[in-house]
């Protein structure tokens, strides 16, 4: 096995943990949580079982279903993207490519959901008093991440000659 292969299976099994972290949550949550229903983990963190069919801060999720297909093309043209990025970035960027990589697993997993469930599955509910912040999970973690990344990874870029 060449060298260039054995460094995309190393991203691509990064990408697979990601994601499987991100099914594997979703399914206990499903499993085990009633829906709408808080429990309570620690003050300020709830567990909370939500639907969401819209995009991030359930954005479009009142429309009547065309947002499932709509987001499902948005995500597929943004990680073909991301995937056409990954492959133009020098050997390197490793910090670049492991931002990459979280995102796309991110965006894999909801995918995943959208397209199977026709909805997003949240469970991790934030919240100081009365203020809960909308309702996320690991994919949407995973994408956080990988954001943050890509801004400190600006620095890596600038020492290119």
């Amino acid at each position: 096995m060449t060298i260039l292969k054995q460094t995309l299976l190393k991203w691509a099994a990064l990408i697979f943990v990601i994601v499987t972290l991100d099914q594997v949550t979703k399914s206990l949550a499903t499993f085990h949580l009633g829906y709408g229903a808080p429990v309570a983990v620690f003050q300020g963190l709830n567990f909370t079982l939500l639907h969401n069919t819209g995009a991030a801060f359930s954005f479009l999720h009142d429309q009547n279903g065309w947002q499932r297909w709509f987001l499902s093309i948005v995500t597929l043209l943004i990680s073909g993207g991301l995937v056409i990025w990954f492959y133009s970035l020098r050997g390197s960027q490793i910090w670049m490519r492991c931002a990459i990589c979280f995102v796309l697993a991110g965006a894999i997993g909801n995918l995943f959901d959208r397209l199977v469930f026709g909805y997003v599955i949240d469970f991790i509910q934030l919240y100081w008093e009365n203020w809960y912040w909308p309702a996320f999970n690991v994919a949407d973690i995973s994408i956080c991440v990988g954001a943050v990344m890509v801004i400190f990874s600006n620095s890596e870029n600038k020492n290119v000659a």
